[in-house]
């Protein structure tokens, strides 16, 4: 297993009324991230926040490439990111989650306290497959094949990269002492963006150099 330690390259925040930040995505141009009553961008370059939506923000956030998918409670809403309207509501799996991401046509939810992440069917709900983990799971994100989760207990936090048909650890990056992840997203080559929790900040971390490994693409069908 390889391991590391994390790389900050930036951090942003902490912003105007948000005591809380959950999910974490975004959307190739900015980050979004959820502060429980409202769904937030920032301009990656500036950290200026460039557009709020008043939406139930409770948890993980995911772009598909055209909507947001926003945990709230027991729910997962599709969002129009240009006015955030609600387009569709399907239940959260087990009836809540922590992270969310979008890969090839799927959701994948993160459990926390399950120690689970669910890929999802994004029209019904329904769970495709579930991957077990030995950790608390916060935010999912996929990128270049890879499934990588954020970890968070006590005053530890890691990214890890998993099999995502085993669920086995291939790699893991150590944050600081009492930085936690509570969200996880790639900016899909060289940074994750992670949500900070109570901090009130989002933080980019380099990601590491891809290893030589033969991943496994994410299949509804396995």
């Amino acid at each position: 297993m390889r391991q590391s330690r994390a790389e900050i390259l930036h951090e942003y925040g902490p912003f105007p009324s948000t005591d809380q930040v959950n999910g974490v995505t975004f959307d190739g141009r900015d980050i979004w991230f959820a502060s429980g009553d409202k769904l937030n961008a920032i301009d990656p370059t500036s950290g200026v926040t460039t557009r709020t939506l008043d939406v139930a923000a409770h948890a993980g956030t995911a772009f598909d490439g055209q909507h947001l998918f926003q945990l709230a409670a027991d729910r997962i809403q599709k969002i129009d990111p240009a006015t955030g309207r609600i387009l569709a509501t399907i239940p959260a799996p087990y009836g809540d989650g922590s992270g969310l991401a979008w890969a090839e046509g799927t959701l994948w939810m993160g459990h926390y306290r399950d120690r689970k992440i669910h890929q999802i069917d994004p029209e019904t709900g329904a769970v495709l497959r579930t991957i077990l983990s030995n950790r608390f799971v916060t935010g999912v994100t996929w990128v270049d094949q890879e499934l990588w989760h954020g970890t968070w207990e006590g005053d530890e936090s890691e990214l890890r990269r998993v099999d995502p048909l085993t669920g086995d650890v291939l790699e893991t990056i150590e944050m600081p002492p009492g930085v936690c992840v509570s969200g996880l997203e790639s900016d899909g080559a060289d940074r994750f963006f992670c949500g900070g929790g109570p901090s009130g900040k989002v933080r980019a971390v380099r990601r590491p150099r891809r290893a030589a490994t033969a991943d496994v693409k994410p299949d509804a069908s396995s």
